[in-house]
């Protein structure tokens, strides 16, 4: 009570001394007190459960492929874009690797290939900072940085919730960036062409039970582009073998989808591109029938059912037991897939094996 005592005893001298200071003075309007803007309540990180179906989805342009000139020669460049998904039972996304491939085929002025037909072409997540973005970005993100926030973004959305990003126009040729204050300062990409193969890998989307994680492989080659002639214009082909594969607990296959982009780039006797820039570019498992191998194949199956049926065969097999299939002349040299795989697989072997060690 003594301790109280003192204590108001006290606060009353401390008030009579400001008062005292104060005299002859106006006393000063009291300031008002600022209520702290209110802290926007963060948004719960969304929730998936485990992955119930595996997806593969892709979109293709040729629209930056350039035409001989007399300043410059010409240059065919394909853009293919892919996306490998896991998605629980409500269509939530659990795991999505993201990643472009651009393989580019030069010409001389005589429309002779100059580029090393038998060269790794890398995906730009291969490239790493190797790519070179970070030099023009204004957050100092390289692509595969930015590409790995996007997924992580992704994680626990539907493709609805995706599709419905907010985004704005940075320029002509960004027009879809990021405008959420979450991907703000990670990702200033366009993302329109990444949404899209998210939204086809859900369309096509298989089931995938006891799936624990889900990878993307792929594999290209521009070996089969070919020389102007005197009667024919230069072509420049670039194959994309890719592949969404998920696995258990164990690493065994659980589903795999295989799918090859043929991407062909026709030039006219005078070095101009004659295909369709605008034009849509269909892989082997969409064209189906139209591909036209059934007429060539010795056991009648085209090249859809029987990259289904390899990818039924890897089902419950490791990457080692994958891999050490004999092959002969590329092709399955084993009887359980005599009757049902004539293609060479030794690509898909591969694809699939990177799929398998990239996971998650």
């Amino acid at each position: 009570m003594k301790k109280l005592l003192s204590t108001m005893l006290a606060a009353t001298l401390v008030g009579a001394s400001l008062v005292g200071c104060t005299q002859g003075t106006k006393t000063p309007e009291p300031a008002p007190v600022e209520t702290p803007a209110e802290t926007p309540a963060e948004t719960p990180a969304a929730e998936a459960g485990k992955i119930a179906k595996v997806g593969l989805g892709q979109n293709i342009s040729i629209a930056k492929s350039s035409d001989k000139t007399d300043e410059k020669n010409a240059t065919a460049q394909a853009d293919v874009t892919m996306a490998a998904v896991g998605f629980d039972e409500e269509g939530k996304v659990v795991s999505v690797t993201l990643d472009v491939v651009q393989p580019k085929v030069a010409f001389d002025e005589n429309m002779v290939v100059t580029s090393d037909k038998e060269a790794e072409v890398k995906t730009k997540v291969d490239l790493g900072p190797e790519y070179g973005m970070v030099k023009a970005s204004s957050i100092g993100k390289e692509w595969f940085e930015q590409a790995a926030a996007f997924e992580e973004w992704m994680i626990g959305k539907t493709v609805e919730e995706i599709k419905g990003l907010k985004v704005k126009e940075r320029d002509a040729s960004h027009t879809h960036v990021p405008d959420v204050p979450e991907l703000t300062s990670s990702v200033t990409i366009t993302v329109e062409s990444y949404i899209a193969a998210v939204e086809e890998a859900w369309e096509n989307a298989v089931d995938a039970p006891g799936a624990e994680k889900v990878g993307l492989g792929v594999l290209t080659s521009i070996a089969k582009s070919k020389d102007a002639t005197t009667e024919k214009g230069a072509t420049a082909q670039a194959d994309v073998n890719m592949t969404a594969t998920a696995v258990d607990a164990e690493g065994k296959v659980v589903a795999a989808i295989i799918d090859v982009a043929q991407v062909k780039i026709d030039y006219d006797l005078e070095g101009k591109v004659a295909t369709d820039k605008a034009g849509e570019f269909k892989t082997k498992q969409e064209l189906k029938e139209e591909y036209g191998m059934v007429k060539a194949s010795s056991i009648g199956k085209e090249w859809y059912e029987q990259a289904n049926a390899l990818g039924e065969w890897m089902v419950g097999k490791t990457k080692d037991e994958i891999t050490g299939l004999p092959l002969k002349d590329g092709k399955a040299d084993d009887a359980e897939l005599a009757s049902s795989v004539t293609v060479s697989i030794d690509a898909y072997q591969a694809i699939v094996a990177e799929a398998i060690d990239n996971a998650k």
